[in-house]
């Protein structure tokens, strides 16, 4: 009984040491297929996969990667980081007053979630709140720009004492993604004609944007 049961046991080993041959002369290991050779960062550069699976490296400064909200881009020149002003933001970047034509000038990156019984624009009305006054700015205050591959909505939510903060908000399935421009010391801040825009942190934060990757 001992001898057939090896017998039998012997049968299904070179049956399956058979297979196993047959597979490896009929399908020889290929090269792994990647769909792309190279990644473009953030900032124009490329980087080229290594060894043989299809990861790349990581894209080297000023190239950003923010895992935890599925975004990267590129540091604007002469910023460095600084501290979380607050829970809700996830990245902030400062350039020195030495190195600004006005005085510190910040881009602060925050994400706020949008519960299920809300909406996109409900969690960007909420959060657009004046320094000056406390209170969510007017609708009428917001306006909607295209930068790179993503749309913006914009509001300017504080413009006193010095200080103009501008934030542009991008809606996203499940959150809100707001970047700032926080301009400090602006001479000039309650000129009508002011040009935003060209102030530091402002000037700074539109070339962030245009880099920006993910969705």
């Amino acid at each position: 009984m001992k001898s057939l049961f090896l017998g039998v046991l012997l049968i299904i080993l070179l049956g399956v040491g058979g297979l196993v041959y047959r597979n490896a002369v009929e399908h020889p290991l290929q090269p792994v297929a990647c769909p792309l050779d190279a990644e473009v960062c953030p900032d124009g550069t490329s980087v080229s996969r290594t060894g043989n699976s299809c990861t790349f490296p990581a894209c080297p400064p000023p190239n950003v990667s923010l895992a935890s909200i599925n975004v990267a881009f590129a540091v604007p020149t002469g910023f460095g980081d600084m501290a979380l002003p607050d829970d809700q933001s996830v990245a902030a970047y400062t350039l020195p007053a030495n190195a600004s034509s006005t005085g510190d000038a910040n881009i602060i990156i925050r994400r706020y979630s949008i519960e299920a019984s809300s909406t996109a624009l409900a969690v960007i009305q909420q959060t657009a709140i004046s320094g000056a006054s406390g209170m969510p700015v007017g609708a009428t205050s917001f306006t909607s720009t295209v930068l790179g591959s993503h749309r913006f909505t914009v509001a300017t939510v504080e413009r006193f004492e010095g200080v103009v903060d501008t934030s542009y908000y991008l809606a996203r399935s499940t959150d809100v993604l707001r970047f700032d421009a926080v301009d400090m010391n602006v001479t000039g801040w309650t000129d009508p004609n002011l040009n935003q825009s060209a102030l530091p942190a402002h000037a700074a934060l539109l070339k962030l944007l245009s880099t920006l990757q993910g969705q």
